[in-house]
């Protein structure tokens, strides 16, 4: 998605994720539970709109977008 609206807009963006192994993590599981985990890199939902302004100060048509964008590494946990 970035390289398309880079190539559109003529802009530049970025956006950096590290995700690293050999990671650990230590939870405490109640009796009679069982804790769940899974490793990975998380995004985030972005919507909003787009539409471009003309020189004459019109505008297109509103268009709602969504994209995602990465929001954090690290271990989502959950207990069942």
């Amino acid at each position: 998605m970035i390289a398309k609206i880079e190539g559109k807009y003529d802009v530049n963006l970025s956006a950096k994720l590290t995700a690293k192994m050999n990671n650990q993590i230590s939870v405490d599981t109640p009796p009679k539970k069982t804790t769940n985990a899974k490793y990975g890199v998380y995004r985030l939902k972005n919507t909003g709109t787009s539409y471009k302004i003309y020189s004459n100060c019109k505008t297109s048509a509103v268009k709602t977008i969504t994209s995602y964008t990465p929001m954090k590494v690290g271990w989502y946990l959950w207990e069942s």
